[in-house]
């Protein structure tokens, strides 16, 4: 009897270990892609209602593109209103709200909406993967949302559309920009690249501090790409400086000096002036109602 219980025991044991054993999948890793592309993946901007226009006049002059028609809708699943339009530009798509009523919670937290091909399939994923639910799935009016979070109060909005999207190709793709302490980097790091089906490209310890505004030190930067973009992790003490931070988005240009130069004359303002740092030649600058961007473009190797 006792042979035989320790051998189920060792059993159990070898079984728990399999999902992190190398070269052997979890069941909760065999879950299908639910992500589309980068370009149907939106940085949210919430701005006051009367910089609206502001703000996309001066995004659009920067980077180029369209924008769908400006409506008024209810986007939560409690009473509110806002007006909503996405603007589309070769460097990536936002959705662009200026909420007339109390911004509902947890609105306004979420980074990005990232567009998924099947909604119960995304959120099962997800919570396999690791992520809590902050707001069930409800409707809207052209499909349905959820409001996930990850490891480290990372929250973003999985959509889905009732009529499937079809936008042309980014030109270049945006990358989120995740900032986390080290207590929680590594378990939002495994969560997001178990859902996303993604992997880490790079994960340098001693990254150039410049790029947080602390050129005498460095940090910890992780870089992962997967069918939802690009992703950068900048793992911090938390002592940063302004605007560090507050910039959700790094946006990606063929030409830095000539995107800045359009970026000021259509009421941008640039927070940290260009630095070579990384690989990167890169800056901050802050649009109309207080969106602050990174812009960077790739130097020569």
């Amino acid at each position: 009897m006792t042979s035989r219980f320790l051998r189920t025991v060792s059993i159990v044991a070898a079984l728990a270990l399999l999902p992190i054993m190398p070269g052997v999948a979890s069941a909760r890793d065999k879950h299908p892609q639910v992500g589309v592309a980068p370009q149907y993946d939106t940085s949210h901007v919430y701005v006051d209602p009367a910089a609206v226009d502001d703000f996309a006049k001066s995004f659009l002059a920067t980077f180029g593109g369209t924008s769908t028609k400006q409506v008024v809708v209810t986007v939560t699943p409690t009473p509110s209103s806002t007006s909503s339009q996405l603007l589309q530009t070769p460097a990536g798509t936002v959705s662009l709200f200026g909420f007339k009523t109390p911004v509902p919670y947890p609105f306004g937290l979420e980074r990005t909406g990232y567009l998924v091909t099947d909604m119960d399939a995304a959120v099962k994923a997800a919570r396999a993967a690791g992520a809590i639910v902050l707001v069930e799935t409800f409707p809207d009016p052209i499909g349905r949302d959820v409001v996930i979070q990850w490891p480290g109060d990372v929250n973003m909005q999985l959509y889905w559309h009732t009529k499937t999207p079809n936008y042309p190709a980014l030109s270049t793709v945006p990358e989120n920009r995740i900032y986390l302490s080290p207590d929680a980097a590594s378990s939002f790091v495994t969560a997001f690249t178990r859902f996303s089906k993604g992997k880490v490209v790079s994960d340098d310890s001693k990254a150039p501090g410049i790029e947080i505004g602390r050129p005498d030190d460095t940090y910890r930067r992780i870089r992962i790409t997967s069918v939802y973009g690009e992703m950068t992790v900048l793992v911090t003490d938390g002592h940063l400086p302004y605007p560090y931070g507050h910039d959700t988005t790094g946006y990606a240009v063929s030409d830095l000096q000539a995107t800045l130069a359009k970026a000021k004359e259509n009421g941008a303002q640039i927070l940290i002036e260009p630095y070579e740092a990384g690989g990167r030649q890169a800056t901050m600058v802050e649009f109309p109602g207080g969106y602050v961007a990174e812009l960077h473009t790739s130097l020569p190797n």
